[in-house]
């Protein structure tokens, strides 16, 4: 079954949908969208790095993640306009990521790949690695749920419940870092952060609580795979920017849906 490429694209685009939509919903919650948009943008970076040490692009996407996650924490609270400092390291990492890659001689490198992914190119082996990393998330946010929710809504409520804000928050960077890292051959760099954001956004206005809003970002995610592969197959358009404009749709309906209820 895996020897079929678009068998193999619908598996990788679902273990990366089932992860990144419920921690997208977080990213939503928290409004840390730019945050997110960072860190893809390192991605780049990592590629790069990888290629030059010869390591696997998993583990250099997600060690440049982190470096970018622990940085923005170490940074924050100390005179730093948050929006500033995102925008600072997220345009700086993805141009020494580029410059970088200019550098790499007698290394062919496709930027056209991992700046908009290409799903269609998965290989078992990257299943293997999508759904280990994705099945990490999930269990991380399983594990993690009630401490997670309660930072989220009322930082000092979780102080009272003896949950510590700031290191649920290192536990969302860590799980937006694998995220990233399993993304970049899926949909790229540049569309990582519409995979977290959208599903979860297209959820919201027809749920009413945080875990219908996760599971119901999950079945969006996944029907967007499935439907964006089948509209770039019968259109030949690409890949991965085709599932973030299926998903887009759906939050169309979504939000015309959920305020025709409210009228109601």
């Amino acid at each position: 079954m895996l020897d079929d490429f678009v068998i193999r694209a619908v598996l990788a685009g679902m273990g990366l949908a089932l992860a990144a939509a419920p921690l997208g919903c977080f990213v939503v919650w928290r409004r840390m969208a730019y945050f997110g948009d960072a860190t893809a943008h390192a991605a780049i970076l990592g590629v790069a790095l990888s290629l030059t040490f010869s390591v696997s692009i998993f583990v250099g996407v997600m060690g440049v993640a982190l470096v970018m996650a622990f940085t923005v924490s170490s940074l924050s609270g100390r005179g730093f306009a948050m929006d500033t400092m995102l925008g600072v390291l997220a345009h700086s990492a993805l141009a020494f990521g580029l410059v970088a890659a200019s550098f790499l001689s007698g290394i062919r490198i496709d930027l056209m790949a991992y700046l908009f992914g290409d799903i269609l190119a998965v290989m078992p082996h990257d299943l293997g690695i999508i759904w280990g990393g994705g099945g990490l998330v999930v269990a991380l946010l399983i594990w993690r749920w009630s401490a997670l929710l309660t930072a989220t809504l009322n930082p000092d409520l979780a102080y009272a419940e003896g949950v510590d804000p700031r290191r649920e928050q290192m536990v969302l960077n860590i799980a937006l870092a694998i995220v990233v890292a399993v993304a970049i051959k899926v949909v790229g760099a540049l569309l990582i952060t519409a995979m977290l954001i959208i599903p979860a956004a297209a959820a919201r206005p027809i749920t009413r609580t945080p875990e219908m809003m996760a599971l119901l970002a999950g079945g969006f995610a996944c029907a967007s795979v499935v439907g964006g592969i089948r509209a770039a197959w019968v259109f030949d358009t690409p890949t991965g920017p085709t599932i973030v404009c299926f998903v887009a749709l759906l939050f169309a309906i979504t939000v015309t849906l959920g305020q025709f209820l409210a009228r109601r």
